[in-house]
């Protein structure tokens, strides 16, 4: 186009499109007619119940869909005819990419005790949302079938499963009937972290002193709580007692929340206050002191699960101790101490079998600051002061290390830079 050199003589060449839902000539031809008779019927619904801007409105849309889908093969939100597409019967699951696997296919689900909860939800979620759309005349009812699988649907698909959790559920246990590989020893010889409870009487002020003994060997400690006002004002508190404290909740991006813990561990600030973000995935091997506030409280961020990954958080430190304020032993406390002093019992025995000194795990700072800020770091740009144009150059760049660390099967910093391309792309 620019230089108009021709290159080569092409009789025929394939244009795949953009989307997946492609499909015959013949089946959009099919699908045409089938989605006019819902809309038919549709229009006969909305108008009996004298909802008529919803029947103007489910009218223009689809008409104009089914022209684009007539004329160029594809329309704005094809996916919601998917079912028309692919010739099912209203109500049959969608297909999905499972379809496409052998019969012999094997899938390793990781943090399953966080996964399966997901996946069990997805369909409410869905329903919930696109219901809402085909009651005000958006969509027609057959846009609920393209939907995620109910759980019960993605169970009879699967063939062969293996969860990978440190903490799995009853679910898991029962459907592994019994057979297990604990994970237990850890390449460096760590021991899952010693556990003290303490009475909440004076809890900040002890807190605090804990705070100081840390700091004073140049370690960092999280502190979890219940709730997010409750982080706020301790963060608030701890400052006024001129502890060097940031807090981390879920209001807070990614950009922003990675920066933060990146922050952490170059000692910029001595202390992370949160909620239920101090759990999976955090490699922090400066902290060596995790406290959890109000341990003996019930619900479910202070259930046997949330309080072991929790515990989990001191485990990347050889100095690694865990405090829980608490005025009584809870149920979940109690299988969470018992548990880490069972797994930390095997470790210290294969240490001391093998002649083993247990050692802080090594990750460099650079793989966070390169998950995150890849190009401010060379370039002195931030994306939150960059032009549209700059942030569309700035994410070709992000996409271009995500793929490089995905073939270099560094999934977790190319999982961190495609939440960080997806925050650059809401900026646009």
């Amino acid at each position: 186009p620019l230089t108009g050199e021709i290159l080569g003589i092409r009789h025929h060449i394939a244009i795949y499109p953009a989307s997946h839902y492609v499909t015959s000539k013949e089946n959009i031809e099919i699908a045409n007619r089938t989605i006019r008779e819902e809309l038919s019927e549709r229009l006969a619904w909305f108008q009996d119940r004298g909802k008529l801007l919803e029947a103007q409105r489910i009218e223009q849309r689809t008409n104009y869909d089914m022209e684009m889908l007539t004329e160029i093969g594809t329309c704005k939100g094809i996916e919601n005819y998917s079912r028309h597409l692919n010739l099912l019967e209203p109500g049959t699951r969608p297909f999905t990419l499972i379809d496409y696997f052998p019969d012999d296919f094997l899938i390793i689900m990781d943090e399953s005790h966080v996964m399966l909860p997901q996946l069990r939800a997805m369909y409410a979620g869905d329903r919930s949302r696109k219901q809402s759309l085909v009651d005000y005349g958006f969509r027609l009812p057959s846009a609920l079938d393209n939907r995620p699988l109910k759980f019960e649907e993605f169970e009879s698909l699967i063939n062969r499963m293996v969860y990978v959790s440190a903490t799995p559920s009853d679910y898991e246990k029962e459907k592994a009937g019994g057979i297990s590989a604990e994970q237990i020893i850890r390449p460096t010889g760590l021991l899952d972290p010693i556990i003290e409870v303490r009475k909440t009487e004076g809890q900040i002020d002890d807190l605090i002193g804990e705070i100081n003994k840390a700091t004073d060997k140049n370690e960092r400690v999280l502190v979890t709580t219940l709730t997010k006002r409750m982080s706020e004002e301790l963060t608030k508190y701890l400052e006024g007692a001129g502890i060097r404290v940031r807090y981390l909740h879920s209001d807070i991006d990614t950009l922003k929340r990675i920066e933060i813990l990146r922050d952490l561990r170059m000692a910029k600030f001595d202390v992370l206050v949160g909620i239920n973000l101090l759990r999976e995935g955090l490699d922090l091997p400066e902290v060596s002191l995790v406290a959890i506030l109000d341990a003996d409280r019930e619900g479910f961020l202070r259930t046997e699960t949330s309080l072991i990954q929790t515990i989990g958080r001191a485990a990347r430190s050889d100095k690694g101790r865990v405090i829980m304020y608490a005025d009584k032993i809870s149920k979940a406390m109690d299988k969470a101490i018992s548990e880490t002093e069972r797994r930390r019992a095997i470790q210290n025995k294969f240490n001391e079998d093998n002649g083993i000194t247990p050692k802080s795990i090594i990750k460099p700072i650079r793989d966070i600051i390169e998950a995150t800020l890849p190009i401010e770091e060379r370039q002195g740009l931030n994306p939150s002061e960059m032009t549209n144009k700059e942030l569309k150059i700035y994410i070709k760049k992000l996409e271009k290390e995500m793929r490089i660390a995905a073939d270099d099967w560094q999934f977790e910093r190319a999982a961190e830079l495609r939440d960080i391309i997806m925050e650059c792309k809401v900026r646009i």
